[in-house]
């Protein structure tokens, strides 16, 4: 078997690593809200929880998966950001946060998507999902099946705004972190939920972010607030520096200052505790050569995540053990197993990763073998 090992020193890893780690428990960080938790974007990892499983009322958070699904429709290209939007009268009839669209009146997806990001629109919220499902029903439809897709075991939605409280519309804040994690996975929905103070209607109607955290919090990129009188005060927020993005849900806050207090808690501590690590090593992966093969070599491939979350105070020199074949004979098959490559940091082994074929390569046949030597005897003749 041919191994080798790669060392990368410590100063190299001041901003990367840290042992995977374990949730904390509810009582290691003081924080006022009864639900929350704390997620790592890139891993999925989760850093600390409060009875994060309760389903609860997420008042307008809801949106996080409406605008989850007017982005990948963007992306999906089934509507685009210049496309027009009509609003209903239903869409108009809504209550609570809105920009008092009139029936008949029309703005772009863009202009809709930003309403929504940035004041929490209702009225929006509506148009875009009568835009996309035809109704605001069908589009609920689609929210909960997306829900079941991204493992939201505690979700149930009735409405794409989070507007009334209902005792059918539920979520958790672990479920929330889900979502949101998959939202920040597109990159363009910062575009609006970075967005602090703007306009719309040439300017004649203003738009300020209910989201305090995007003015004053350093890297933050979103994401929804919420309120009702049931829900009372509920936060996701997300926030990026060096490359790490965070989440942290707070849901169920007695006043707007706790929410955003508790959010800004949580994300202080992730930052200064925490960051990735690379589960690759620095060396690309050599071809393996293939015995009896229609290729010569295959190229061995990683799989799995390629980072790992780790507490910055573990040790910071990192160590890669790569263990392959010097050979292989054919046929191989894409994705088999060829070897593997241990990450350590000292003593402790941090992960085992699976490394495979990237190709396929078929094994040759007799007149194959026999044309090749066909070949290489007249080559020597000549």
């Amino acid at each position: 078997m041919r191994r080798f090992v790669a060392f990368i020193l410590s100063a190299i890893f001041l901003s990367t690593p840290a042992l995977a780690v374990e949730p904390l428990p509810a009582d290691a960080i003081t924080i006022r809200a009864p639900y929350a938790v704390l997620m790592e974007k890139t891993t999925g990892q989760v850093i600390y929880e409060k009875d994060a499983h309760q389903r609860c009322p997420p008042a307008s958070v809801t949106k996080v998966m409406t605008m989850l699904l007017v982005t990948e429709a963007l992306e999906g290209g089934s509507i685009r950001q210049d496309t027009v939007v009509t609003a209903s009268e239903t869409a108009c009839s809504m209550g609570g946060s809105q920009i008092w669209l009139e029936p008949g009146e029309q703005m772009t997806v863009g202009e809709m998507l930003k309403c929504v990001a940035v004041v929490s629109a209702n009225d929006c919220a509506v148009a875009l999902a009568e835009l996309i499902a035809g109704s605001e029903e069908a589009f609920v439809q689609r929210m909960n099946q997306r829900a079941g897709e991204l493992g939201m075991k505690d979700t149930h939605f009735t409405n794409c705004t989070g507007l009334y409280d209902d005792d059918e519309h539920y979520t958790s804040a672990y479920d929330i972190a889900l979502m949101s994690r998959e939202l920040i996975g597109h990159d363009m929905i910062k575009e609006y939920t970075t967005i602090w103070m703007d306009s719309i209607r040439d300017g004649e109607f203003g738009l300020s972010n209910t989201n305090r955290l995007i003015y004053g919090y350093e890297g933050a990129t979103g994401l929804k607030t919420g309120f009702t009188s049931e829900a009372m005060y509920c936060l996701a927020a997300t926030a990026e520096r060096d490359g790490v993005e965070y989440i942290a849900v707070v849901l169920h806050g007695q006043t707007s200052d706790e929410r955003f207090n508790d959010a800004r808690t949580l994300l202080n501590y992730a930052f200064a505790n925490y960051a990735l690590a690379s589960l690759r090593p620095p060396q690309a992966l050599p071809p393996i050569p293939v015995v009896m093969g229609a290729a010569d070599s295959v190229q061995p491939v990683f799989t799995g995540g390629e980072w790992q979350l780790r507490e910055k105070s573990a040790p910071s020199e990192l160590e890669y053990d790569v263990d392959l074949p010097e050979r292989i004979s054919a046929p191989v098959s894409a994705g088999q197993h060829l070897g593997t490559m241990t990450v350590r940091a000292g003593e402790q082994e941090l992960a085992q990763v699976e490394i495979v074929a990237a190709g396929a390569v078929e094994r040759l046949s007799f007149w194959d073998v026999y044309g090749q030597l066909l070949g290489s005897l007249i080559g020597m003749k000549g």
